[in-house]
């Protein structure tokens, strides 16, 4: 054999026992790479789990005994009403709105929890602690509560009355003049969480994130209409102009009746505002020598005192439920529900409690102080045709109330 052709077999098979070697190194290493993998994965699906709290009826027992043994001031500050009107909205729950106990948490315990955390902006771990339940238990009793408040909200959304009421026949500051108002109406916001790429839409002129909330109550601090959602960028006029125009939850004026409204309206003839760049607020009448120069400034000055009725409204419901003193930590849906859901518990406790705690510390608080509207911010619709004769009506109409109003007084000085 040719030595020369010898050789080159050697180095040929020499070359192919290096590749099996260095084949069979791959494999060793790729089964040890695979083998800490497995052993990775092994070690993350061996982390305990949370043990789940055992279902009991501890939450019943506990609300049970505070009912019976707390001290009525303590139970009111936890759950923002007394324990009659607590266990008499129960009974509403049940047989008008068909909730029921289920196997471990009583509608007591469902309501106290929704209580807890709307009253004392508590956050659900905070629940947990109080009745010893799961979180997921603890989010089902406040949905539960939600949705069946929000159901109640047709009964317990007070109706406009006909008849004059009480605080502006008594007086004859305001009557006749105002003998056909039903209240007020105005737009306050709330804070809120949002999330995702509307944030611009939502923040208000302080900066902040919120939604703006359209009300309106009566002289007995009972709302008569609510429209919640809206972003925080939206102008009162706007949302009122949505309140009239939309197919369901719309705001209905009774025939010959109007609301009060402050200078960030148009005047209509069913939303009466006060006269502009003119003296309107009550702390701009206080004083010596600051009685009303003229009918503009006479006419302002009762308007302004029968308008804060709505100021008045706002302090104590956001003094009640104070998770609307901050951004609630809920889907946006969910905010915007539990407006109406806590509107419909202000109103059922002013029929059972009309000696009102929150009212005072709202007062005590300053939290229903009105606030100013600039004439630069006022947001002037476009009139056309017969809007334009509504306003010039609106506004004769408003002038002839003052003028009268300015006639009585001077016949009564003279």
């Amino acid at each position: 054999m040719d030595p020369i052709v010898h050789e080159s077999e050697e180095i040929q098979a020499r070359k192919t026992r290096k590749r099996k070697r260095n084949f069979k190194l791959d494999i060793d290493i790729m089964m040890l790479v695979l083998s800490i993998i497995a052993k990775i994965q092994h070690s993350v699906l061996q982390i305990p789990r949370q043990i789940r709290k055992s279902a009991t009826r501890l939450g019943h027992e506990y609300i049970q005994y505070q009912l019976v043994h707390e001290k009525r001031d303590t139970f009111r500050r936890l759950y923002r009403m007394d324990p009659e009107a607590f266990l008499n909205l129960c009974s509403i729950l049940r047989l008008e709105m068909g909730l029921k106990d289920t196997r471990y948490v009583s509608v007591e315990e469902m309501l106290a929890t929704f209580l807890f955390i709307v009253g004392q902006n508590s956050r659900y771990v905070s629940a947990e602690t109080r009745f010893q339940r799961s979180r997921f238990s603890i989010s089902k009793s406040f949905n539960k509560i939600l949705k069946v408040l929000k159901a109640l909200a047709p009964k317990y959304m007070a109706k406009p009355g006909l008849a004059v009421p009480t605080k502006i026949k008594d007086s004859t500051r305001f009557y006749p003049y105002f003998k056909d108002c039903v209240g007020a109406i105005d737009g306050t916001h709330i804070l809120a969480m949002i999330t995702g790429q509307d944030l611009a839409s939502y923040r208000n002129r302080k900066g902040q994130l919120s939604q703006n909330v359209l009300a309106a109550c009566n002289f007995d601090l009972e709302f008569t209409y609510v429209l919640s959602g809206w972003e925080g960028s939206a102008h009162d006029a706007k949302v009122l102009n949505d309140a009239l125009t939309r197919n369901t939850n719309k705001l209905i004026v009774p025939e010959g009746k109007y609301y009060l409204v402050d200078c960030g309206f148009a005047n209509h003839r069913q939303f009466l505002a006060p006269f502009r760049s003119t003296r309107y607020h009550l702390q701009d009448f206080r004083g010596q020598g600051k009685d009303p120069a003229n009918a503009n400034e006479l006419f302002n000055h009762p308007h302004s005192s029968l308008r804060n009725v709505i100021e008045r409204i706002f302090g104590i419901f956001k003094s009640r439920f104070l998770i609307f003193k901050y951004a609630p930590p809920f889907p946006y849906k969910t905010q915007v529900e539990l407006v109406l859901a806590c509107v419909v518990l202000h109103n059922y406790l002013r029929r059972e409690c009309r000696s009102d705690l929150f009212e005072d510390v709202a007062n005590a608080e300053g939290t229903a102080v009105d606030e100013r509207v600039d004439d630069e911010n006022h947001e002037e619709e476009q009139l056309h045709g017969t809007q334009d004769q509504q306003r010039v009506l609106a506004n004769n109409w408003r002038a002839t109330i003052a003028e009268n109003m300015w006639t009585d007084a001077m016949n009564m000085g003279s």
